[in-house]
């Protein structure tokens, strides 16, 4: 059978695409090929039906997050267009009010995008438009859908990632309660899951809290990097005639800086993206192996923790089974973070400078990145505090080898060489007992190890790294 082409099944590849549930208008559309709006570049000749569906694809579902974004930047923008001399007083102050009345409804969800726009940006033209008349046609002057769409979307990503290193600190703030609530208590360390040398819940605790400080350092290094206004760029190449001052329009948007040489603006798409992604990246990381742990530490061979019930699923065949999904799923997600930070990493390879339209996908990816990222540290912060730690189970696990490590450093105490004594404690580990709490956390007299734990100073790492983000 010969396969249709997609010119000749207008829609129907894309429809496939979409997830169960779309409204049936949306069905009709695409197989009774009715036409989408005219684009606002539209010059008199549109491009056909498909090709509008090809490459607006679901970018209008990720530009809704855009909307009150760009309300922000446009009324920057239409400042410094007045103070160029582009607009009149009076046509600066219709435009205030417009965009007034344009936020309010999309706080309402009055106004959003659909299938029929082309993008947020069109969206807020027209209502303009609508609005102030030839005031809504000039506030474009001076400036691209380019240096508009970052613009925005730069101003979304500092707002989520302050609100990541905030979800990042409370977690670790959590895991600091942890290790105050459990300064003595002894766990099995691992290598090669193996049992290999005692260590503690604290411990434990702390040593995710520290790389949530780390997590931190990152998100910082990503907020940098988007802090900067893409504004007066246009498509690339700066904007001819008009004396736009820049710095004002950053300084009012609070962007940090100017990203100054034009052509450097549509250079970083995708760099500045995957700065945030790798961020994300960094966050989910550690949440994957604390995921591993707490999932591990679960089972019934292992019963060191117990997970609150309201967190966990069942079975739709075993009436026993309670499952982690809700820690498996923040293990797996981890992926889907790496592979949203691959993407990045990938798709402007090979681009010469200037603009293209393969970097519109961006969007998506640095957008859907840091909303798991956000996803996974609510997971986690709503679970942590019902994970009870059963001391008994984990002292039972304590076996004797456990310890093996430190009666060799007895003997070196005593005047072995360690290679002697190495030998030695190996042949006397059947002969090895389990020592009490007190005992064998006495043996440790380093910072950081294991009855050595310092949750305030985990805290106060915590509160500096997250500091350069505003109070929410």
């Amino acid at each position: 059978m010969k396969m249709p082409r997609l010119a000749d099944v207008p829609g129907g590849v894309f429809f496939w695409r979409r997830r169960h549930g779309q409204r049936l208008r949306r069905f009709h559309r695409r197989f009774l090929y009715l036409p989408m709006a005219s684009p606002i570049w539209n010059k008199g000749v549109a491009a056909d039906d498909w090709v509008m569906r090809f490459t607006v694809g679901d970018d209008y579902l990720w530009d809704r997050a855009l909307l009150a974004y760009d309300a922000r930047a446009t009324r920057a923008h239409a400042h410094g267009l007045h103070a160029a001399g582009v607009l009149t007083d009076a046509e600066r102050e219709a435009l205030d009010r417009a965009l007034d009345a344009f936020e309010r409804a999309v706080a309402a969800g009055d106004v959003t995008v659909t299938e029929d726009d082309e993008d947020a940006h069109t969206v807020l033209e027209r209502f303009l438009t609508e609005q102030t008349g030839d005031a809504g046609k000039k506030v474009h002057t001076g400036r691209s859908r380019n240096d508009q769409v970052l613009a925005a979307l730069r101003l979304v990503l500092k707002d989520r990632l302050v609100h990541l290193a905030h979800q990042t600190a409370t977690l670790g703030g959590l895991l600091c309660d942890v290790a105050e609530a459990h300064p003595a208590t002894l766990l099995p360390g691992y290598t090669h899951l193996q049992r290999a040398m005692p260590s503690t819940v604290a411990l434990w605790a702390l040593g995710y809290a520290d790389l949530f400080a780390d997590d931190l350092a990152a998100l910082r290094a990503a907020f940098d990097a988007a802090d900067a206004s893409p504004l007066g760029s246009a498509a690339g190449y700066g904007v001819p005639g008009l004396p736009l001052d820049r710095s004002a329009t950053a300084a009012a948007l609070g962007y940090a800086r100017v990203q100054r040489p034009v052509t450097a603006v549509q250079l970083s798409r995708g760099k500045v993206e995957l700065a945030v992604a790798h961020a994300c990246v960094q966050v989910g990381a550690t949440i994957n192996r604390m995921a591993s742990d707490l999932v591990l530490y679960a089972t019934a061979e292992f019963g060191f923790v117990s997970l609150p019930e309201r967190y966990t699923t069942g079975s739709s065949i075993m009436p026993q089974k309670r499952n982690p999904d809700v820690l498996e799923l923040a293990r797996a997600h981890y992926h889907r973070l790496t592979a949203e930070a691959h993407f990045l990493m990938t798709l402007p390879a090979n681009l010469p400078s200037g603009y293209h339209r393969d970097l519109q996908l961006t969007k998506e990816a640095v957008l859907r990145a840091t909303s798991v990222a956000a996803d996974l540290l609510a997971a986690m912060t709503a679970l942590l505090p019902g994970v009870t730690w059963n001391a008994e189970r984990m002292r039972e696990a304590l076996s004797p080898d456990l310890f093996a490590t430190a009666y060799a450093l007895d003997l070196v105490a005593q005047g072995v060489p360690f290679r002697d004594a190495y030998v030695q404690a190996a042949k006397a580990v059947p002969t090895l007992d389990v020592p009490s709490e007190a005992q064998a956390l006495a043996a440790y007299q380093s910072d950081g190890m294991p009855g050595q734990e310092d949750a305030a100073a985990a805290r106060t790492r915590l509160a500096q790294s997250a500091a350069w983000a505003t109070p929410e």
